[in-house]
């Protein structure tokens, strides 16, 4: 889960403060953020099915499988979505994990 934290925050480091016009502007950034939502959703899949299902809070079908139509259908992947799952999404994601890592420390 560490290296899916990690990578939510390259996401928010390349995306830094970029509003979703720029965002759709720079082909850079698009293939960037989106290789980097495609290996959050493959850590994902790796996650034991007894930890997907004991934080089950989590939509950890969903996450792979944007994983998998970002990957297998790049060309018609609508980066507003990309850009939105960043914004909107990952922001919970980072927190819900980090609460898994610190339950399962004690």
């Amino acid at each position: 889960m560490k290296k899916i934290l990690s990578e939510i925050s390259i996401a928010f480091e390349m995306l830094g403060n970029s509003d979703l016009k720029y965002f759709l502007s720079d082909e850079k950034l698009k293939r960037a953020v989106g290789m980097t939502v495609i290996n959050i959703g493959e850590l994902v899949k790796n996650i034991s099915a007894d930890t997907r299902e004991k934080y089950n809070n989590i939509p950890w079908k969903a996450i792979a499988g944007f994983r998998d139509i970002a990957a297998h259908k790049y060309q018609t992947l609508r980066m507003d979505d990309v850009y939105n799952t960043v914004v909107n999404d990952f922001p919970k994601l980072s927190k819900d994990l980090k609460n898994i890592i610190e339950t399962e420390k004690h």
